[in-house]
């Protein structure tokens, strides 16, 4: 490989981590957005179900779920034209691979980031670029990605910034994929799609989306893409090829979690109490909210070093991600999950604001 992979971020986190554990009540962790909340019974039970599974699965997928997956593209990504369908193991496989697939010989990423795109650029041996939202501005390439709702920050693209972005896949003919995986996660804003945008021409376009969060199956590791069929033809072929597969009981796992959107509003509902519960005291402690409008997380600065914020934060036992793993944008922000319980949640909203009247008393 002669692209030396970056160092996995996490582990220079480990050492706040273990600040954090010190804490008399325990640490409460902030910083990995792994859900926590129980998958729904009625998809635990789809799974069971399926368990006597002795075959070989379709990498395509079955049809009942090939077509669970259209159904839902249509009623929620609003697309139109011709479209394909292919369910992947997880969308984080999908991110780091795709430039393989493609044999893209130089990619396009946001400059404030998911770290995978830039590592799937290295592992295809691809030159890649960190770009701004405006595509307009964007050099040539043969693929590049765009991430709304955005990780870290929340952001939400406009319908101009998506036109913008299909724009410039048309005048280049190259490959755009745009990563919804939070998609139905709104809270001030309500996410749309890039293929509500195509005017029913999907070419080179490709939306990725992920049941981890929506649906609290991250560890079934299910997820899907929606677009142009002779592009997802490209890659089925790639994956059937490396027996790329996604188990018979996780496809019949996403055919339940397809078919309800209760279950969604009510996860949706549980993300944006969090995050309207953490705000204020995170607001009392000097933090500027940034973006922040959709997704998991809340994007935060007090123009300070990301490392600073941290340790700060870890002092109270709340373990928080550093911005600078997203990007050197994010070197004064950090990224703080709403992965955790209720309770935790309360309780490290208890633990800021005590820090803040513990130091305004002293000041005086």
């Amino acid at each position: 490989m002669r692209q030396k992979l970056p160092d996995f971020p996490w582990d220079a986190l480990a050492p706040y981590g273990d600040q954090a554990r010190k804490h008399p009540e325990g640490i409460i962790d902030l910083s990995v957005g792994t859900p926590v909340d129980a998958t729904p019974e009625f998809i635990q039970e789809a799974f069971r179900a399926a368990s006597n599974s002795p075959s070989y699965p379709l990498t395509a997928g079955t049809p009942e779920l090939r077509e669970a997956i259209s159904r839902w593209a249509v009623e929620n990504l609003e697309v139109t034209g011709e479209f394909a369908v292919l369910p992947v193991i997880g969308s984080k496989e999908f991110v780091a691979w795709l430039p393989t697939f493609l044999e893209s010989q130089s990619v396009l990423y946001p400059d404030v980031a998911y770290p995978t795109y830039l590592v799937g650029a290295m592992l295809a041996q691809s030159s890649s670029t960190a770009v701004g939202i405006d595509a307009a501005k964007w050099p040539r390439a043969e693929l590049a990605w765009v991430n709304s709702p955005s990780n870290p920050t929340g952001r939400v693209h406009s319908e101009a910034e998506y036109r913008s972005a299909i724009a410039w896949s048309r005048k280049n003919k190259a490959v755009l994929v745009s990563d919804e995986c939070y998609l139905e996660f709104g809270d001030s804003t309500t996410p749309t799609s890039i293929l509500k945008y195509t005017d029913g021409d999907n070419t080179n376009i490709v939306a990725v989306h992920s049941l981890s969060k929506r649906s609290s199956l991250a560890g079934y590791r299910a997820a899907f893409i929606v677009g142009d069929p002779a592009l997802i033809a490209r890659i089925l072929e790639v994956r059937k090829h490396a027996g790329m597969m996604v188990s018979l009981p996780v496809q019949k796992a996403m055919i339940a979690a397809l078919s309800d959107s209760t279950h969604v509003a009510e996860q949706r509902a549980r993300y944006n109490a969090r995050r309207a519960a953490l705000i204020p005291a995170l607001k009392a402690a000097g933090f500027t909210i940034e973006h922040s409008e959709a997704g998991l997380y809340i994007w935060a600065t007090r123009n300070e070093s990301a490392w600073d914020s941290v340790a700060w934060l870890a002092d109270l036992g709340v373990l928080a991600t550093p911005g600078v793993f997203y990007g050197q944008g994010g070197a004064s922000h950090i990224r703080i999950a709403m992965t955790a319980t209720d309770q935790q949640i309360a309780t490290a909203a208890q633990r800021i604001s005590a820090k803040v009247n513990s130091e305004s008393a002293a000041s005086k």
